[in-house]
């Protein structure tokens, strides 16, 4: 396949990343490798302190470098966005790789449906070296895909492509969140719009290394504070209204177990309260 030819910055790639250099430089030569060429490639530097800053100088001028003070994943992507130029923005994170027609392949169906705001691919999973297939429970949905993303995330930010506009629809990252950030996105998303799937897997979602933000305990309090502000804040139905309210009951009721076992009761009182709707 010729590279696509199209305007300059049609697309913004955004890596945010934090003391990745043993990795950063596969993520960058992922996209460098691209069929689809017109792209500007933004790495934002969330104040890292290994050898990060010396390999993403080795790209220079082929990327753009941000570098901030470490302030987390969210800060880091939505500074990316707002310092990009292109109406497309794509995020890639810095553990992950993409195949090659990856951006060509998201641009295209941006062609074909000028209506739609956000699209994401299928991913293969790497854990530890090694492939591993998803769990059904994990198998990405596409169109109207709100209440199955209530119990777990199922939408990657590296296997993303969307409207720029989308976020003055939606807001962007939420920066209070030190995780769990894209579950919290992506549902104020996929409970005013579709989120297409394109059936092909174009991206390598590499895991199981220590590092990684889903290995936090106690993410559920995370979930349960983004179903709460979904509740408060967001468009939702009435039948979005209560699958959030049966999500919130569950993940609350068994938090608040948890805590308990723990010893720690205040903080169980807390979540037994949202699990009843005190919030």
């Amino acid at each position: 396949m010729q590279a696509i030819k199209t305007p300059i910055s049609t697309v913004t790639v955004i890596i945010p990343t934090y003391n990745r250099d043993h990795m950063i430089a596969d993520a960058i030569e992922s996209v460098l490798n691209q069929q689809f060429t017109h792209y500007e490639l933004i790495v934002v530097d969330d104040g890292s302190t290994d050898e990060t800053p010396a390999v993403l100088a080795k790209y220079s001028p082929a990327i753009k470098v941000i570098r901030q003070d470490n302030q987390g994943v969210s800060v880091a992507r939505n500074r990316g966005i707002q310092a990009s130029r292109a109406d497309l923005i794509a995020f890639l994170d810095s553990d992950d790789l993409w195949q090659t027609q990856k951006l060509a392949r998201q641009f295209e169906f941006f062609q074909k449906n000028p209506d739609a705001f956000i699209c994401q691919t299928e991913e293969i999973w790497i854990r530890n070296g090694k492939r591993v297939n998803p769990k059904n429970r994990h198998r990405k949905p596409s169109g109207n895909i709100f209440e199955p993303s209530l119990e777990l995330c199922l939408v990657s930010p590296s296997a993303v492509m969307m409207r720029k506009a989308l976020f003055q629809q939606v807001g962007m990252f939420d920066e209070t969140l030190p995780a769990c950030e894209d579950y919290d996105l992506w549902l104020r998303v996929a409970c005013r719009f579709p989120v297409a799937l394109i059936d092909e897997p174009l991206v390598i979602k590499r895991g199981g290394h220590a590092d990684q933000l889903s290995k936090m305990m106690g993410l559920d309090r995370y979930r349960i504070q983004s179903l709460v502000k979904l509740l408060k804040n967001e468009p939702l139905t009435r039948a979005h209204v209560e699958k959030t309210k049966a999500m919130l009951r569950y993940k609350a009721t068994i938090y608040a177990n948890g805590c308990r076992k723990r010893g720690k009761l205040r903080e169980a009182a807390h979540y037994d309260a949202l699990a009843q709707g005190n919030y």
